[in-house]
């Protein structure tokens, strides 16, 4: 009983780390916001050129599907040792390394011409992308330890921030005629300078020594696995709407194409709102309340888009949707960074993995399920995911 009692201790209290001599806290902050950003407006870029790669390649939905499905597949080669070369290395070494690598992979997207060149493209994104996203995290996790109280919602607010700001250069660049090869390279250039400005003021520092000489990989503890899984509902979500929310809104909305962006910034706007309050909304319900609620607003947002597939009704749907995903992966990750028995950069990379799965098998799940059916019911069993979460969540102790 008293182990489980301190395990349960350490899954809700914030352990304070000392300050890095270098740098204050909020500039610290803002580095590690920077990154967050500049992965976030990365991913951004591809996926606001998707309709345009999809149509120059003359993809199907099935296809693109399919291709899609090379970015977690990519995820789960580098799954394993993620988390061990984090905590090996430090998540400030491993980030400075895989941020610019992540951006020239993004880079190589556009110059696709053939579908199997997408996907080795997307395969190469996908193991690059896994590890930056881990770091980032961890980067986060020892960041909030620093303050003492929750902050990890608004770093993933930066990178919906960044989202919104991918769509709407996406935008810019689609109606000035640039082709996406040349969208990314401007991006590349963005990412390049960011890093070189900010790497200095990320959170130093290894895991102990024990971890260093430890293996690659760690069996998932029961909690982490569980918190893995609803990340993986709530980033599934998530995938659905960036890949697949420009479509919707162009063939099952039938939205003029000045509005089909409306619904993925619709999504985005709401997402990163929800992001920077999430933090006082989480002191004052608690975690378990916050996601229970959180995966309610999931399912009703994505069921009014299906069953009410207008422009005004399915704008209000997707808002909804933002506003549900907003809290959950970034409680999830928090809970996971303050576990006990293994180190942050484990823990968020067993968390992070699942998690992210969740977010790159998504979109092809959409795909098929579409070829088989219809975008709409697509969509349908996508919301579904919210009710799994509040359920889920419920029977958790360790969560409160």
């Amino acid at each position: 009983m008293e182990d489980t009692k301190a395990n349960h201790e350490s899954l809700n209290q914030i352990e304070v780390k000392p300050l890095p001599a270098q740098s204050s806290p909020n500039r610290i902050r803002l580095a590690v916001s920077l990154f967050y950003f500049g992965q976030g407006i990365a991913f951004a870029s591809w996926a606001s050129r998707i309709p345009d790669i999809k149509h120059s390649l003359n993809l199907s939905d099935g296809e693109l599907g399919s291709i899609l499905l090379a970015l977690p597949l990519g995820q789960l080669v580098t799954m394993p040792i993620s988390g061990g070369l984090v905590t090996k290395y430090g998540s400030k070494a491993i980030l400075t390394i895989t941020a610019p690598l992540y951006v020239l992979a993004l880079s190589n997207l556009g110059l696709a011409t053939a579908s199997w060149h997408l996907a080795a493209f997307l395969f190469l994104f996908g193991v690059i992308g896994n590890m930056c996203n881990i770091a980032v995290n961890t980067q986060g996790s020892e960041a909030e330890k620093l303050f003492g109280r929750p902050i990890m919602t608004s770093f993933h607010g930066a990178w919906s921030i960044a989202g919104f700001t991918g769509a709407l250069v996406g935008l810019l660049m689609v109606n000035l005629h640039i082709v996406p090869y040349h969208h990314f390279w401007i991006i590349v250039a963005l990412i390049f300078i960011n890093v070189f400005l900010n790497y200095k003021h990320l959170v130093p520092g290894k895991g102990t020594g024990a971890e260093r000489k430890g293996k690659l990989f760690i069996k998932p503890e029961g909690i982490l696995l569980q918190l893995g899984i609803i990340g993986f509902c709530s980033m599934a979500t998530e995938g659905a709407m960036f890949d697949w929310s420009g479509v919707y809104f162009k063939e099952i909305v039938k939205a003029p194409s000045s509005l089909v962006i409306l619904g993925y910034a619709s999504f985005m706007v709401m997402m990163a709102t929800g992001r920077f309050v999430g933090d006082k909304i989480i002191a004052k319900l608690g975690r378990k309340k916050t996601i229970q609620i959180s995966g309610l607003i999931i399912s009703t947002g994505m069921f009014i888009s299906v069953f009410l597939p207008y422009v005004v009704t399915a704008t209000i749907g997707f808002m909804l949707v933002g506003v549900g995903v907003s809290s959950i992966v970034p409680t999830v990750y928090s809970v996971a960074g303050k576990n006990g028995k293994i180190s942050a950069g484990m823990a968020i990379a067993i968390v992070s993995s699942v998690s992210y799965l969740g977010f790159l098998m998504g979109p092809p799940l959409i795909g098929y399920i579409s070829a088989l059916s219809s975008l709409r019911y697509s969509y349908a069993v996508i919301g579904c995911f919210g009710l799994f979460v509040s359920f889920l969540v419920s029977k958790m102790k360790a969560i409160e």
